[in-house]
């Protein structure tokens, strides 16, 4: 990936250390410890917190495709990963605070059924008690073709490395949840068709729309709250105390998946765009409404099923997947509707 433009004092520093070769004790990594540590202190809201959000996506990224002219060695300094601690443990708090805020009662799991169903249970109703606004709707009934343009950019920070996050927890499972992620993996991975591959599609869809397909190529474009929303995932995938959330992100995912892509479609056709263009949703409306009782029964059910401590972390990455979606869909829907843009800068050309 490119690298990014810095939005504030962290993400400033932190990529002109990356620029440089990564020595046991680079130049500035320890003022940069105590910078992080300074606006920390005076951050008020780790989650839409430009800044912060852009260093932890820099520093995540280190785990997956890469930055552009930036040694691979620095992904596992410890320098780096001593830095990376420090964003995650406020950026953790504020999930939690905003998962607790947007579920505050959670039902408990039915003690009557196996405690794989129970917990599918729970996760269903917590995907159908969802009364946020309506991305789905919008996008089919009322979104212009630049919404929609607006709309595949907020969605290509993730869409375009679909399933990566996920993949983490992979060798951190076991057994029935295990071979669950697998199978469902396997799908978004295009059953071993690269072509297939759902970032693959994605991509097909921005090019109809005549929009940049490099991955990472609008991460200048989109708000914090949007790098925020991938940046839980790496996360809870990237720490193995958190598999149980990263589970409970899949399975509410998948749960949520179905019905909004069938409607995402149908915007997209509303505009005459053809079946090469809504491939990505069409995929989806078919295939989540599978991975939805993979998710809920063997993944995230199994899991617990397995090993029962690990049912709080599930819920949390339920809910937090709910609050996250919830916030940004109020930031994109209430652009759209006062004729502002969602993103935080202007819609560059596509190369």
């Amino acid at each position: 990936m490119h690298i990014p433009e810095q939005r504030g004092p962290i993400s400033a520093a932190l990529l002109a250390i990356l620029a440089g070769q990564p020595v046991d004790t680079p130049a500035g990594l320890a003022d940069l410890h105590a910078l992080v540590t300074s606006q920390l202190a005076e951050a008020q809201d780790a989650i839409e917190d430009d800044d912060l959000q852009l260093a932890l996506f820099c520093l995540y990224e280190l785990h997956y495709s890469g930055l552009d002219g930036v040694d691979d060695s620095w992904e596992w300094h410890p320098g780096m990963i001593a830095v990376r601690r420090l964003l995650e443990k406020p950026f953790e708090q504020g999930l939690r605070t905003a998962a607790k805020a947007a579920v505050p009662d959670i039902p408990q799991v039915p003690g009557a059924v196996p405690i794989s169903d129970g917990v599918a249970t729970v996760l269903f109703n917590l995907a159908a008690s969802d009364t946020g606004p309506s991305m789905s709707k919008y996008v089919a009934k009322r979104a212009t073709l630049s919404q929609l343009k607006e709309f595949l950019i907020q969605k290509s920070i993730y869409q375009l490395k679909e399933a990566d996050p996920h993949t983490w927890a992979i060798p951190r499972l076991a057994g029935r949840a295990k071979a669950a992620l697998v199978e469902i993996q396997a799908d978004e991975y295009g059953g071993g068709r690269a072509d297939r591959m759902h970032s693959a599609l994605f991509a097909r869809t921005m090019r109809a729309l005549g929009l940049d397909d490099r991955y990472g190529a609008y991460v200048n474009t989109v708000p914090a709250l949007a790098l925020a929303s991938v940046n839980m995932m790496s996360l809870f995938g990237l720490n193995r105390r958190l598999r149980g959330a990263i589970a409970g992100h899949l399975a509410i995912y998948e749960m949520t998946s179905s019905r909004p892509n069938q409607l995402y479609g149908n915007g997209f056709r509303r505009h005459n765009f053809d079946a090469a263009a809504t491939a990505y949703f069409d995929e989806h409306v078919e295939a989540d409404a599978v991975h939805e009782q993979i998710a809920g029964r063997d993944l995230a059910g199994g899991l617990v099923e397995a090993d029962p401590d690990l049912l709080p972390d599930v819920l949390f990455g339920a809910t937090a997947a709910l609050a996250l979606d919830t916030l940004l869909t109020h930031h994109v829907v209430d652009a759209w509707e006062n004729g502002r843009s969602s993103l935080r800068t202007k819609l560059p050309a596509a190369a």
